[in-house]
């Protein structure tokens, strides 16, 4: 077995290994290769399940969050999924392989732009990148099936609760971006909105507006 063989097999086991048994979010995991979305300096470490920098003072998430927060979410083959934070692109390149279609919004243009290039390399032609402020979401096209935020505000955002549908799922992190944040899982019933606590988790803050790059 090469290298690069053994390392995605340990990549896979240890998302395995935090809980994520759904196998088509293990396939989707397996499909798309982190070492598209990780570049430079940290490149070597692709395949370990750590968060690593990337441009604009961002994160690209931990692979094991990233599975438990796609297991969670519970995305259906004719979804309309809504991410916001595109960052390096990875969660929503997954997202794109159990998904019917993935808008993702992104603050920092030059992330949404090599986002997109990262897309088109791989052929990914169901996910669109926005560039603007993620915290209104995307009303334009809602309401949405999933909703999925990569970054922790201190309430669910109200714009976002709203363009959930009825029978909808949306999971984000909760609480203050210098502190242990809790991550939610809000259904839309017919009846309001119910929420579950996952699980505690550490992501960088939403910020409103546009970023400066």
């Amino acid at each position: 077995m090469t290298d690069a063989a053994e390392q995605k097999m340990q990549f896979l086991f240890a998302i395995r290994s935090k809980g994520v048994t759904d196998t088509r979010v293990l396939h989707a995991m397996e499909q798309i290769d982190r070492g598209v979305f990780v570049r430079g300096h940290f490149a070597p470490r692709a395949y370990e399940d750590v968060p690593l920098p990337i441009a604009c003072g961002q994160t690209i998430s931990q692979p094991s969050i990233v599975a438990i927060m796609t297991q969670a979410l519970n995305v259906q083959p004719r979804d309309k999924v809504l991410e916001i934070g595109t960052g390096s692109g990875y969660q929503a390149a997954i997202l794109s392989r159990l998904a019917r279609r993935v808008y993702t919004v992104e603050r920092h243009k030059r992330l949404a732009v090599e986002a997109q290039k990262r897309f088109d390399e791989l052929g990914l032609t169901n996910v669109t990148v926005l560039t603007t402020d993620g915290s209104h979401g995307l009303p334009e096209q809602a309401p949405f099936d999933r909703i999925l935020v990569t970054a922790a505000a201190e309430d669910p955002p109200g714009p976002l609760l709203a363009q959930l549908r009825v029978g909808g799922i949306m999971i984000l992190p909760v609480g203050q971006s210098d502190h242990v944040q809790r991550l939610i899982k809000v259904t839309r019933t017919e009846n309001g909105l119910d929420y579950d606590e996952l699980r505690q988790v550490r992501f960088v803050p939403l910020v409103e507006g546009l970023g400066q790059e």
